[in-house]
């Protein structure tokens, strides 16, 4: 079994930057892949960026491509959503998510964190 609590969410300015941390509990953590995807107020849960067990593979939604870059490290059982150049349609609860495979899809994922909360301002 593995629980998630992410952190490092916040009120920021459109631009600037923020990394979200989200760390597991048990020994199974570098088994899983690991999603991020998120959820404005209204709006369906969407799928923001996946990365592989070992952390060479990764994949991202066309939004944050080239803005947000996800990483893991087994070690310490942390996965990391590095988010560059905000803008407010960022705005949104972020969830962490544990799974088996490189999905994009929520319900795939059996692991879920509580969420964290990422308001970017114009």
């Amino acid at each position: 079994q593995v629980q998630l609590v992410e952190s490092g969410g916040g009120l920021v300015q459109a631009g600037d930057s923020l990394r979200l941390s989200c760390a597991a509990s048990g020994r199974t953590f570098s088994s899983y892949a690991m999603a991020w995807f998120r959820q404005a107020p209204g709006k369906e849960r969407e799928f923001v960026a996946v990365v592989s067990w070992s952390g060479g593979s990764t994949y991202y939604a066309d939004s944050v491509k080239g803005r947000f870059t996800i990483s893991r490290d087994n070690a310490k059982n942390t996965v990391y959503l590095q988010m560059n150049s905000l803008k407010p349609e960022d705005t949104a609860v972020y969830y962490c998510a544990a799974g088996v495979g490189l999905s994009t899809l929520a319900r795939e994922y059996a692991k879920w964190g509580q969420g964290t909360q990422v308001t970017a301002s114009s």
